[in-house]
């Protein structure tokens, strides 16, 4: 082991205390909205299973790749995000990798706890019934008087972010592990009781077939682009996450193997997502292309529309909650983190301060369509730019230097001796498979989703 290895023991730090935890966190990292939103309504929007078929081909060429060398070097390093770089390559700009994953995992928590308020918000609107309507036309008007309200943007906004920064006060096992190990089998429960229900469903076929039949006809470039884009994004990567989740691994841990589990469990947790949605979206006869209106406001009338529609309405707001929930901790956690460690600011301050700037600039996000409505910078409402700059700027170009740094400066010895566990587990092979890929294909693939993100092709 080099001197550089040997120099990276740090002070006792709060980790993850079982395997079972390690798993619980990073799914709950991984799962998030994006599993129950994002993945349905573009999955409908782009043709089914057709899509779905590339996306599993993209999380396997970007994804896991990806998140496998974040978690690596977090491990090595054992310290917060920028931390990481600083110890693995001091005194060269590569901690700007870390940088740039700390103001994206803010700008996201910026708008995204307004999209988690909206789930909250409607988790008590599906126990009143208010939202419950088999008119469209009604949902959407109970949709549009939350958003439009600026008083109730900010409220559930400033709830959700209360409640994530009360779990993240209490550390990482006792806070984040604990937590997470409790939610995520509630989320799969939840998720299977109400897909069960789905396809229990007259007509549910068609849903079933749309979802796992695939149109080869209607996969172009554009629905190519559009699944690496979303595998990219919905594992966490390229926001310094899976960096800090890393620091936390224990030592033993197989982070191969526990990242395909990983990417195993969140491709489950999509489908059975899928599942519960396109049946009953069928037997009803509504669009499974109603993009990303589709949780919020024809779930509602679907729901309206079967018997016992409104308690499996609760129920599955309940669990869009819970994932919400898991991705949240994994996002605060970055900025928290570094200000923790590279300030020596205590936990309970980090995370205070990192609320209250939260607090102020998260409500340009929330009053996007109220108040500041109006206001635009490049064309764009605050919530629409903090959205833009993330996804299209910041976690790709976090990524991309991921990959280089992993791939030219980590170099393969390393990148094996840290994956083995010091040549303790029996992966040669697949290392140097998984190493090339991360060298040359998934910043390639990357920089292709940047480009078209921009608007280039």
């Amino acid at each position: 082991m080099s001197k550089l290895d040997s120099s990276l023991a740090v002070a006792k730090r709060d980790s993850f205390s079982s395997s079972f935890g390690v798993l619980a966190a990073t799914l709950g990292s991984a799962v998030g909205l994006g599993n129950i939103w994002k993945f349905p309504y573009l999955t409908g929007a782009n043709g089914g299973a057709g899509f779905l078929l590339v996306y599993v081909l993209a999380t396997l060429l970007v994804g896991l790749p990806v998140m496998i060398a974040e978690i690596m070097l977090g491990r090595r390093a054992k310290t917060d995000s920028v931390g990481t770089f600083k110890k693995l390559a001091p005194g060269t700009p590569w901690w700007l990798i870390g940088g740039f994953g700390v103001i994206a995992a803010f700008l996201i928590m910026a708008f995204y706890s307004e999209v988690a308020a909206w789930v909250l918000a409607y988790v008590f609107k599906a126990i009143a019934g208010s939202a419950l309507s088999s008119d469209p036309a009604h949902t959407s008007a109970a949709f549009s008087q939350l958003i439009h309200d600026p008083i109730q943007s900010l409220l559930w906004q400033w709830a959700v972010l209360v409640l994530i920064g009360g779990i993240l006060l209490m550390g990482v096992s006792k806070g984040i592990e604990a937590v997470t190990k409790k939610l995520m089998p509630l989320l799969f429960i939840l998720l299977v009781v109400v897909g069960v229900r789905s396809l229990l469903l007259p007509g549910a076929g068609e849903g079933l077939r749309f979802l796992f039949e695939p149109d080869f006809s209607k996969i172009s470039a554009s629905v190519v682009l559009t699944a690496m884009g979303l595998a990219f994004f919905k594992l966490s990567i390229g926001m310094g996450t899976m960096l800090t989740y890393g620091s936390y691994f224990r030592d033993d841990q197989n982070i191969p193997a526990t990242t395909l589990r990983v990417m195993t469990a969140d491709l489950f947790v999509s489908m059975l997502a899928g599942i519960a949605i396109f049946p009953a979206v069928f037997a009803f006869g509504f669009k499974p292309e109603a993009g990303p209106s589709l949780l919020f406001i024809t779930i509602p009338a679907v729901f309206a529309n079967m018997p016992l529609g409104h308690l499996f309405m609760v129920v599955f707001f309940v669990l869009s909650a819970i994932a919400a929930t898991g991705a949240m901790l994994s996002i605060l956690e970055v900025p928290v983190s570094v200000l923790s460690e590279r300030f020596g600011w205590s936990r309970a301050k980090a995370t205070v301060l990192t609320l209250l700037a939260l607090m102020a600039i998260g409500a340009t996000a929330a009053l996007s369509n109220s108040v500041l409505s109006g206001f635009k910078l490049f064309g764009m409402t605050m919530f629409d730019l903090f959205d833009y700059v993330t996804s299209n700027v910041l976690m790709p170009i976090g990524g991309i230097m991921l990959c280089l740094f992993t791939g030219w400066v980590w170099g393969p010895q390393r990148f094996r001796e840290a994956l083995s566990n010091n040549g303790k587990l029996a992966n040669q092979p697949v290392l140097s498979v998984l190493f090339l890929v991360t060298r040359w294909v998934s910043p390639l693939l990357i920089l292709v989703v940047m480009l078209k993100g921009l608007g280039v092709f």
